[in-house]
Parts: structure tokens; C-alpha cells; sequence
């Protein structure tokens, strides 16, 4: 395991979809599951790292933090056209996202908590209920503001988790500052609409 400071490992990354899974025991001390908190460095996801953080304190187990990654272009784009040095770079961008969240997130220290975190390869919802895989694991997860062509073109990774997930999953809301920003942003988008030159 490579260490990255407070405390915090990285798992070794494979290649292959699915991989990058932490060897070894993650359980607490006598063996319990673990929270398992999906991490992608918006709002949403930090605000369900530190749920999960105050969870695991309070049941005195390990958190796993995972972040998701796929290849540019997607697994078939890959299989199509293999290029090991962009998988490389891929794996390597995903695992400073997951460093840079998790400074954002703590500050780059976290005291009393068992933290581990992971870039696993593989479309987020399956990647994740594949991490999370003891019936005595929690999985935590932000919830988005998604408007319906959203959830159209791309489904809902909390739907899914909840229910393909074989543990409970615990949807954390947006934060607050979130759907100010949500809001501003729907705001901004009606005043410059571009105006209609009448006939």
C-alpha cells in the first residue's frame, strides 16, 4: 500500500475492469464491515465522505473510500483500440482526484477514523456495489440535483446501488450550498437566453 499522508492508502490499481481492490482485511477490530462512501470530488460526494467519516466513528470501523474511473471513450472504446499508456494515465488521473477530495474534504488530516481510499475501475454503480460486498458493510452515497433528460441519457448510480447493493445504502442530500449553486446556475441560464428578434 502506498501512503499518502494522515494516514490515508491507496490500494494498488490493476488493469483489468473491476480491479484495484484492496487486499487484506478492512473490517474493524473484531471483524465488523466497513463504510464504503463512493467519491467523485463534487459537492454532493464530499458531503457523503464526511457522513460516512462520522459514521465509522461512531461504529468504530474502517472507511473505504472509492472513486470510479473508466478509460477515455468508455471500456468498449477501449476494447476497440487498446492504448496501455492512456489506461496508465487514466488510472493515475483518477487517484489524484481521489487525493485531491479527500484533502478538500479533510484538510489533509483526519484524527481518529481508519481511512482507506481506492480508484477502481469500472462504471460507478457496479464498481461500487462490488466494493461494497459484506452484508455488515454501509454504502454511502451523495444524492444530485438531476433534471429528467439527465436521469434519461444517464441513470441514477444512487438507484442503482440501492438496488443491486447487498448491504444497506445510506443516500446522503445535497448539501445546502449545493443546491444554492444549483439554483444560481438555473437563474444564470434563464437571463442569458438569447432574446428573439421579433418580425
Amino acid at each position: 500500500m502506498a501512503d499518502n499522508g494522515a494516514g490515508i492508502h491507496a490500494g494498488e490499481p490493476t488493469d483489468e475492469p473491476g480491479g484495484g481492490r484492496t487486499a487484506g482485511p478492512l473490517g474493524g477490530p473484531d471483524g465488523r464491515g466497513r463504510i464504503v462512501v463512493g467519491v467523485s470530488g463534487s459537492l454532493g460526494s464530499l458531503a457523503a465522505l464526511h457522513r460516512a467519516v462520522a459514521e465509522a466513528r461512531r461504529a468504530d470501523v474502517e472507511v473505504l473510500a472509492v472513486l470510479c474511473w473508466t478509460p477515455v471513450g468508455g471500456e468498449f472504446g477501449y476494447r476497440r483500440s487498446p492504448c496501455p499508456p492512456l489506461l496508465t494515465a487514466c488510472r493515475d488521473a483518477a487517484a489524484a482526484r481521489l487525493r485531491q477530495a479527500l484533502d478538500e474534504a479533510f484538510g489533509g488530516g483526519l484524527a481518529g477514523v481508519r481511512l482507506r481510499c481506492q480508484a477502481v475501475r469500472g462504471e460507478t454503480g457496479q464498481a461500487l456495489v462490488r466494493s461494497a460486498d459484506r452484508a455488515d458493510d454501509v454504502l454511502v452515497l451523495g444524492t444530485g440535483g438531476r433534471g429528467a433528460l439527465a436521469r434519461a441519457l444517464r441513470p441514477s448510480v444512487t438507484g442503482y446501488c440501492i438496488r443491486h447493493a447487498t448491504c444497506p445504502v445510506l443516500a446522503v442530500p445535497r448539501p445546502p450550498l449545493q443546491r444554492e449553486l444549483e439554483a444560481l446556475e438555473r437563474h444564470h441560464h434563464v437571463r442569458v437566453r438569447p432574446l428573439t428578434v421579433g418580425r
